[in-house]
């Protein structure tokens, strides 16, 4: 694992690794427990989106409030969109085939000089522009 002072970008993949204790979800949570004074982890805006949105779809509405409020409770930073953001999220977008949401996720590590933690591997195409710290893939 690298340093204990980097910053990291949680995707909403790893949210749900955790949220689902998949294959990896012990390496999120050690990043949420160093999350104090020994590092930072920050979630895009439209994580919180798609938490929401795909825990009320499986789960529906009630699950899906609960989940969100038991997210908040995470020691995790929301980075909400600004011009700088948006402009990022759109060159990312305009040069890869990554889905909208995961392009703001995408620009939000990049913006942060952060660590994406991701089950996605459509996030492999970033490799050179940002870092990927990649949980296991599901099978």
């Amino acid at each position: 694992m690298p340093e204990k002072s980097e910053t990291w970008v949680l995707d909403t993949s790893a949210l749900f690794c955790l949220k689902e204790n998949e294959p990896g979800a012990g390496v999120v949570d050690r990043l949420l427990r160093d999350a104090g004074p020994k590092g930072r982890v920050y979630i895009s805006f439209m994580s919180m989106m798609e938490y929401f949105y795909i825990l009320q779809q499986e789960q529906g509405e009630i699950a899906a409030r609960r989940g969100f409020l038991e997210l908040k409770q995470l020691p995790l930073q929301v980075v909400e969109s600004d011009e700088a953001l948006a402009l990022t999220a759109a060159r990312i977008k305009s040069t890869t085939k990554l889905s909208v949401a995961d392009a703001w996720i995408a620009a939000t590590a990049e913006h942060l000089k952060a660590s994406l933690v991701h089950k996605d591997p459509e996030f492999e195409s970033l490799a050179r522009q940002i870092t990927l710290q990649q949980l296991p893939y599901k099978k």
